[in-house]
């Protein structure tokens, strides 16, 4: 199969390596910050992230130049793993280099995990919290990703293959020290064994908000930082709805309760907010303190960071749509790989990372989109054919 060629360096570089592997179709990366003078090549978190991919998979050839800035990956076969699996296999394991969160690891290998061999069973290690100015935190998958697997039919009735996170230990930025156990089924792994692709969806009835709910998160900080961070969060969503919680969780070093301890060596203050629809639409939006930066001279104060959170996630149900917008990617990518009929989705504003990733669906799987821009609603609609992408790598039984 002829290689497809992408000459813009490293741009949605986790993205091409999946849908590569989706595919089954060799790609090559050229001018990966060639121009650089400090940092030429691949960075860290990129090399593991490659590392990852490694483990997951078995055949899969990854070459690189010498300088870095040129990568050529032949895509191998999806494995998957289990606790409680017959056969020996053991849980990945995964340390997160670079830099970049345990949520930046979890994002890019997530649209793989449905078509393992096996459910996928694996525990990463390095930072959860503090990163969420970049990267997506773990908290935040916990929230969405639910509802958009029950709606592609990713679900289980076996307790040990469930989508399961498990925060064993929390880590801040820099040096982390997080360690979270992640497990997700397969298609259909409890139905016919001859039903092995997605579901198709029709996902666009957004509903109303009923709830708020969320966590305030602090590692190594003062328990009132969580306490104040919460309550300046409640006070501005309790503004518009009566029915807002928000929880604090507080970590330490003598945090029993947690396994290996309470958290990492670097403190850190977040907060993780979801809204609830009448139709279970899950909004989600987080924000964290960076303890590094000030503000006009002065350290940034938990209610400033809880009011600026509160007010990300009235953003987000400002534009609308049945997912968030961290999340627009995954839903149409699933929806090229669902069966052969035609899934709809209704969206907020596209980002522009959403809008590429239209253009890398076309080029890999060839599925164009229908997209229809709704007045009334400041949402916009889209649509598109399943190519009926059957999980291959399924053990036969």
């Amino acid at each position: 199969m002829s290689t497809i060629k992408f000459t813009d360096g490293s741009i949605q570089f986790r993205l091409r390596i999946i849908t590569s592997l989706l595919t089954q179709r060799p790609i090559l990366i050229t001018n990966i910050r060639s121009t650089s003078l400090t940092s030429p090549g691949l960075s860290t978190s990129e090399a593991s992230f490659l590392h990852l991919i490694d483990k997951i998979t078995n055949g899969s050839k990854i070459e690189i130049n010498t300088t870095g800035t040129q990568l050529k990956f032949h895509p191998g076969i999806l494995l998957g793993s289990s606790a409680s699996s017959t056969n020996g296999m053991m849980m990945y394991e995964h340390t997160c280099e670079g830099g970049r969160s345990i949520g930046w690891f979890f994002e890019g290998i997530l649209p793989l995990l449905p078509f393992g061999k096996e459910g996928f069973s694996i525990v990463f290690y390095g930072i959860t919290d503090g990163k969420s100015l970049e990267d997506p935190s773990i908290d935040y998958f916990q929230y969405t990703l639910p509802p958009i697997l029950s709606r592609f039919g990713i679900s289980s009735d076996d307790l040990d293959y469930n989508f399961s996170i498990k925060i064993l230990n929390r880590g801040g930025c820099p040096d982390g020290g997080g360690k979270v156990k992640i497990s997700c089924p397969i298609i259909n792994s409890s139905s016919s064994p001859n039903s092995k692709s997605l579901h198709s969806i029709d996902w666009t009835d957004e509903g109303k908000i009923k709830r708020i709910r969320g966590y305030a998160i602090s590692c190594r900080m003062n328990p009132t930082s969580s306490a104040r961070l919460a309550h300046a969060t409640k006070g501005l969503c309790l503004k518009l709805l009566p029915d807002v919680w928000i929880h604090t969780d507080v970590h330490s070093a003598s945090n029993k309760k947690n396994v290996g301890g309470g958290c990492g060596p670097n403190p850190s203050l977040g907060v993780c907010l979801y809204t609830q629809s009448t139709t279970d639409v899950i909004l989600c939006a987080e924000t964290s303190l960076d303890i590094n930066i000030k503000k006009n001279n002065k350290r940034q104060l938990p209610e400033d960071l809880g009011q600026y959170g509160a007010a990300l996630l009235l953003q987000e149900v400002q534009k609308g749509g049945v997912v968030d917008t961290a999340q627009q990617t995954l839903v149409l990518l699933w929806m090229c790989l669902t069966s052969e009929d035609v899934s709809r989705v209704r969206l907020g504003t596209l980002s522009p990372y959403t809008i590429q990733s239209l253009r890398l669906f076309k080029l890999m799987f060839g599925v164009e989109y229908k997209v229809r821009c709704e007045d009334d609603t400041k949402t916009v609609l889209l649509s598109c054919l399943g190519t009926g992408y059957r999980n291959l790598a399924r053990a036969s039984t």
